[in-house]
């Protein structure tokens, strides 16, 4: 079906600067947490939903990221000689997804609950929605310093600022991303663009989540995928 999406795009390419020395010889998609890389535990929520094609950037250390991968069913996209930010890589592995609606993920965080993507799935609505992005209410969320991100009204629209954190999971229409202008970009741009045409939607994730972006969250989503905080 038309902009029913079964592709999706892992966003690898980052720098880890908040990790500090961690990320010196290593990139963070591949800094393990409970024993796993970080990109493998997004991987398995990714591989539930069995997915026709996924795509994982990588442009930092991108040579331990394509030999992490190697024997596993993706596709790579390799940023180079610059890195592209979130709208950049999105459209630049446009030709390898090949839909006109795509999930995407950030590849340094930890869930726990229901599996996002398949909440996405549910949840997508392509005939009012032109994105829909996980939010996570603040309080549910471990390692994150900041203020929310989103609020969502009673339709599930959403708007700068409020209680909601954004997840790094979404499924996005394609048509914006793929006029932009610029190489590299950010998918902000995209998102305040859908938002004037009130087809920015957010999903409320019902469980807990944790941002392993900076060193001390990788002992937080360890807690939490041990079950230990409450």
């Amino acid at each position: 079906m038309p902009d029913q999406p079964s592709s999706v795009m892992i966003f690898a390419a980052g720098f880890g600067t908040r990790m500090g020395a961690l990320t010196q010889t290593t990139p963070k998609p591949l800094i393990p947490v409970n024993g796993t890389a970080l990109i493998d535990h997004t991987l398995r929520l990714v591989q539930d939903i069995a997915p026709e094609t996924i795509v994982v950037n990588a442009h930092y250390l991108a040579d331990q990221v394509a030999a992490h991968l190697a024997e596993k069913e993706v596709k790579l996209s390799i940023e180079k000689p610059d890195i592209l930010d979130t709208g950049g890589g999105l459209k630049t592995a446009l030709p390898m997804l090949k839909q006109s609606a795509v999930i995407t993920s950030n590849s340094d965080c930890i869930w726990d609950g229901p599996n996002p993507f398949r909440l996405l799935l549910e949840s997508w609505d392509p005939d009012h929605m032109d994105a829909l992005l996980g939010c996570i209410r603040v309080e549910n969320c471990l390692g994150r310093a900041t203020p929310g991100d989103f609020d969502i009204d009673e339709k599930g629209l959403i708007s700068r600022k409020g209680d909601f954190v954004y997840g790094g999971v979404q499924i996005i229409k394609t048509k914006r991303v793929e006029a932009h202008p610029n190489r590299t970009f950010s998918l902000n741009a995209i998102w305040d663009e859908i938002a004037k045409d009130n087809r920015l939607f957010g999903l409320d994730y019902p469980g807990r989540w944790c941002d392993v972006g900076h060193p001390e969250g990788i002992a937080l989503a360890e807690g939490l995928l041990r079950g230990q905080h409450v």
